[in-house]
């Protein structure tokens, strides 16, 4: 990958689609993970507004320490870059008071780790209809178009992604290039949503690089069948994701009326 020249590309993108969009800049929730810190990085490079919103709910203390650090080493290098802290932990633990939290405790937290990502997401669109922002996303290529690992209208919903097209190594390889904090470069991958230090691959069961190797030999026609051993167990995971999380990847479906019953 050229590398700088990726991210030239991906500036002058961003700035010709907010110039399109007559909006001043762009708001991202900082999460402390290296996907939030190479979006925000690269809105920064194109000298437009950009707030960054920390937005913990219960958060892991190792995650909100790697993002102060990224917000404030992105202040001392950009000017055009200013922070926001919106503790939603309140408003999370308010809203379990008023629904029903019976039912299966795994299905009952995974519930509400969806929930906390769609809180967050209506803090971002709150500041960004306020200030005449757009909401930057985070998603890379492999949790976006592979796994479909991220929350229905949560951290999915967004204005724009400017890192959709690009693999989690790619993603890093842009965050050396970006001098991205050693933290942040060097800490598992995390969603976040639990409140602990869970990592994805805990949840998934496999790592970005096994999953990328996956998603590469699906797009090659590849079956379980071609595989034994863990890259037989990687394959099975990886489409047991991409299988179920289908109705993220896809437009909303519409329900079109015949033309004789109008």
């Amino acid at each position: 990958m050229q590398t700088e020249k990726v991210v030239d590309h991906i500036v002058n993108w961003l700035k010709d689609y907010t110039t399109n969009a007559k909006v001043n800049g762009f708001v991202i929730g900082i999460s402390g993970g290296i996907d939030s810190a190479v979006t925000s990085t690269l809105c920064a490079k194109t000298g437009l507004d950009l707030l960054c919103i920390e937005m913990p709910i219960h958060q892991a203390e190792s995650h909100v320490n790697r993002a102060q650090e990224h917000i404030e080493q992105l202040k001392r290098r950009f000017p055009n870059v200013k922070d926001s802290r919106v503790d939603l932990t309140p408003v999370f633990e308010e809203f379990k008071t008023e629904v029903s939290l019976s039912g299966k405790q795994a299905t009952v937290d995974m519930a509400l780790a969806n929930t906390r990502a769609r809180l967050r997401m209506t803090t971002l669109y709150y500041h960004a209809g306020l200030l005449g922002l757009l909401v930057a996303g985070t998603g890379n290529k492999v949790e976006d178009f592979g796994v479909g690992f991220y929350t229905k209208y949560g951290d999915g919903g967004v204005d724009l992604s400017p890192i959709a097209d690009l693999l989690k190594s790619e993603v890093y390889a842009i965050g050396e290039h970006l001098q991205v904090p050693e933290s942040i470069m060097k800490a598992a991958p995390s969603d976040g949503l639990f409140g602990d230090a869970r990592s994805d691959e805990d949840q998934i069961g496999a790592s970005y690089p096994e999953l990328e190797w996956a998603m590469k030999m699906k797009d090659e026609g590849k079956t379980e069948n071609d595989f034994e051993g863990r890259q037989k167990q990687v394959f099975q995971i990886f489409m047991r994701y991409n299988r179920s999380n289908t109705h993220k990847m896809i437009p909303i479906p519409i329900c079109e009326i015949p033309n004789e019953l109008k």
